[in-house]
């Protein structure tokens, strides 16, 4: 764990250990969670949905001052140190365009498709950046929890909005409003192609943590898990109704988790007319993420 932080972003502030004695005093009910590890050092069962949900809670309250956040047993509860590794390389394609310097406040437009309950890449965003967010999801239950969180805390209620997206079949269609300008867009699509191999996935992630009963409870809804022919026919899509809104948006990224698909996805870019493309790697010790960036613009 504490080799896999070494290599995240250098702003990333969960860079270091957890510090779960900071963690309990700002959130004690995180103190029934921590256990001695067989290291001898402080951690928490990665397998037990609560302490993981607890875990974040105290995280979000600590380093990001939420003082509100719940989201509903069976969803997607994301790792909060990954999560603000793609926002802050996200602020780096930023500061491209800005003369190197990462542009903040509310004046910088960030679309977040698929934000599910959670909400945490508008909270991370804008609470180190002050940018200002709208996430959208299909999932209505996603969506309403998404909002109590915003309005349960006055520092994100002016600054995120989040919008339903009635028809699965689109990404951008329906959320995008003809008066909306984005600086860049994020995206952690669903890369599993069906329900058994998203299963399959959860299976291998159990057996990594020595556990042998399924966790799915708290790994994700379907539509976090999974869309028909994986995360390539996701981002194609994407890709394609990226086009419709070419002007009204900067930079269109997305996360890859397999780089496998990467050149078939530079060749749907350059087929779309791309201006430019970029794929930004994002290492946690032996895993390697990325994202692809693209826009349609040209420099000026």
């Amino acid at each position: 764990m504490a080799e896999e932080k070494k290599l995240l972003h250098p702003r990333n502030k969960h860079k270091s250990r957890y510090d779960f004695a900071a963690l309990v005093k700002h959130l004690p009910e995180l103190r029934d969670f921590v256990k001695l590890n067989p290291y001898g050092d402080e951690s928490i069962n990665f397998a037990d949905p609560s302490a993981v949900k607890t875990l974040n809670k105290a995280l979000l309250k600590m380093d990001y001052q939420i003082t509100f956040w719940d989201i509903p047993e069976g969803y997607l509860c994301p790792p909060i140190p990954g999560r603000a590794d793609y926002v802050h390389y996200l602020a780096d394609v930023l500061a491209l365009g800005n003369g190197g310097i990462i542009p903040t406040g509310k004046r910088v437009k960030v679309l977040d498709i698929g934000t599910g309950a959670n909400c945490v890449y508008p909270i991370i965003g804008h609470q180190t950046y002050g940018w200002s967010f709208i996430g959208t999801d299909v999932d209505k239950k996603a969506i309403q929890f998404a909002r109590n969180i915003v309005s349960a805390n006055p520092e994100l209620s002016t600054a995120i909005q989040i919008r339903l997206q009635p028809n699965p079949n689109h990404i951008f269609k329906n959320v995008v409003k003809s008066t909306d300008r984005f600086d860049i867009t994020l995206c952690n699509p669903p890369f599993h192609a069906s329900a058994e191999e998203a299963a399959a996935g959860s299976l291998r992630k159990l057996n990594n943590l020595g556990k042998t009963k399924n966790v799915l409870n708290f790994g994700g809804q379907h539509f976090e898990l999974w869309y028909p022919g994986g995360e390539v026919s996701f981002i194609r899509h994407m890709i394609e109704e990226s086009l419709e809104i070419a002007d009204q948006c900067v930079w269109f990224t997305s996360l890859v988790s397999k780089s496998a698909n990467l050149s078939f996805i530079y060749t749907l870019l350059e087929r779309a007319g791309a201006s430019k493309v970029k794929t930004v790697e994002m290492s946690q010790g032996q895993k390697i993420s990325r994202f692809v960036a693209w826009t349609f613009q040209d420099k000026d």
